[in-house]
């Protein structure tokens, strides 16, 4: 940054001292001031792709999504053959969903610099959300070829069961034994947990998933008390008087899926998606984010108190108009009627209704006993403020009678707004569900919804193979395969009242 601003005192024309001064803006968290610069420097050189690779990434850590959408598209109408500029492309449309715009750049990339691992992975995970696996598998053995220890790739692998599980159990044994961080020591664990079980070897990968959580979840320093608290202000905040203003009128009716994670969120927006008038828009964060700004709190957290309490008096209208706004910005969001599956909306209800009054809500109920080992065998992105509470038996047991309980609030407080669907039934008589579903979304029958497993779209979420087969109930009472390690969640269960499936 100095070298680069000495650079600019000499010659304010130096581009590429321009350009460097801009990125360390944005590394230094200047966002503002990054964006500013870039901006200079493409106004001297406004087809150089690299720079507007650059300004794309800047635009999304901004959160200005449709920015960076328009700057990706521009780095790639610009033309590059350099690899580094066409994955931070990539990147930048793999986040904003646009993963058939990603995938070619991928591609490229890989082809051009085959030993760069961050390549790799890229293109790995995105044919895994195309369904490509065999491909996928390819990308991430590459990367096992030049870092045996990539923990990343090998959960990857393990979840895309291409490898014979002794054979990735043995080169898992072999990183661990190399005393790797802990967080690549957390990944590791899981996925021998997947191919322990995937052997029958139930003990064993009980072992490796207890050891993986507990290691995971000291890094964390979760308190299940932040979430009591959190849950029980916001039904205090809609109990009685709806806390915003009663103003929208909005006709827009984005549809909802919401509940909790692993219970079924990805295969509904599947159906729905297949739909011929609805589009995936993937899990937003654009109703969070818009509570956020709307509330005015500088909290850290994008939830918590606080922001519940400053949210009185806010705008429906202008709460609906920002969730659009943003939600816009991702490509499955362009069409009239589009899903948005980020599964802890069932937080926001109350803000959705209000703010969207034609929205549909559609809520995934699961068994008390598969919802918990559900979360708790998955490892969410390590860095995620949203899931802390899955890797402890005992919080996750705790989180799905909070989620239980708020769900039966917003029942009371918005009759017939919101339908459930429950995973167990939905499975066992699929066109009864689907066709209940849809009715409530008030959308006309379309036998395609039938035919999920043949949608060819990108699924960017931990279910992304499941959903690509056709309905079946494999899923369904899994935790019973670990019942004597289960105990205390099901006495917890008993003790008030839920049943266990």
């Amino acid at each position: 940054m100095a070298k680069a601003g000495e650079a600019l005192q000499v010659d304010p024309r130096d581009v590429e001292a321009g350009f460097v001064a801009a990125v360390a803006l944005a590394e230094s968290g200047r966002m503002a001031d990054a964006l500013k610069a870039i901006s200079a420097v493409l106004k001297a050189e406004p087809e150089n792709a690299e720079y507007l690779a650059q300004q794309a990434r800047f635009f999304l850590l901004a959160r200005r999504e449709a920015d960076a959408l328009a700057a990706a598209r521009g780095a790639v109408a610009a033309g590059s053959s350099d690899p580094l500029v066409l994955d931070t492309i990539g990147c930048v449309f793999a986040r904003l969903g646009a993963h058939d715009e990603a995938l070619p750049l991928f591609e490229t990339a890989v082809r051009s610099a085959p030993d760069v691992i961050e390549f790799q992975f890229n293109l790995g995970s995105t044919l895994g959300f195309f369904g490509r696996v065999d491909e996928a598998a390819r990308a991430y053995e590459a990367i096992l070829a030049r870092e045996p220890g990539h923990g990343r790739a090998h959960l990857a692998l393990a979840g895309l069961r291409r490898t014979s599980p002794e054979t990735g159990l043995t080169r898992i044994a072999a990183a661990l034994s190399q005393n790797p961080d802990s967080e690549e020591e957390v990944r590791l664990r899981y996925a021998a947990f997947q191919l322990h079980e995937a052997e029958g070897q139930l003990d064993e990968a009980n072992a490796q998933l207890s050891l993986g959580n507990a290691r995971h979840r000291a890094n964390l320093g979760y308190q299940f008390e932040t979430d009591q608290a959190l849950f029980e202000i916001i039904r205090r905040t809609f109990v009685r008087d709806l806390p915003l203003m009663s103003d929208s009128r909005l006709d827009e009716a984005p549809i909802f899926v919401v509940g909790l994670p692993r219970t079924g969120t990805t295969l509904v927006d599947r159906i729905l998606s297949s739909h011929a008038e609805v589009t995936s828009a993937g899990e937003l964060q654009a109703m969070p984010l818009a509570v956020k700004q709307l509330s005015g709190t500088s909290s850290r957290l994008v939830l918590d108190p606080a922001t519940v309490e400053a949210s009185r008096g806010v705008s429906a209208q202008k709460l609906g108009e920002l969730y659009l706004a943003r939600a816009r910005q991702n490509a499955g969001a362009a069409g009239p009627r589009f899903t948005d599956k980020f599964p802890l909306n069932f937080l926001y209800i109350g803000y959705i209704l209000q703010a969207l009054p034609r929205a549909s809500i559609v809520c995934l109920r699961r068994g008390a006993m598969d919802s918990v080992w559900s979360n708790y065998k998955h490892l969410f992105a390590l860095g995620s403020p949203y899931y802390r509470w899955s890797y402890d038996l005992m919080d996750t047991a705790r989180y799905v009678l909070l989620f239980q309980r708020m769900m039966g609030f917003w029942r009371q407080r918005f009759p017939g707004r919101i339908h459930e669907v429950t995973y167990e039934w939905l499975v066992a008589d699929q066109e009864t569900e689907t066709r209940k579903l849809l009715s409530h979304c008030g959308l006309e029958w379309d036998a395609n919804c039938l035919e999920f497993h043949r949608n060819r779209a990108a699924v960017a979420t931990p279910s992304a193979q499941q959903v690509r087969q056709p309905m079946n109930a494999r899923s369904v009472g899994r935790w019973r395969d670990y019942e004597k390690h289960l105990g205390e969640v099901k006495d917890y269960f008993l003790v008030n009242g839920i049943p266990l499936d």
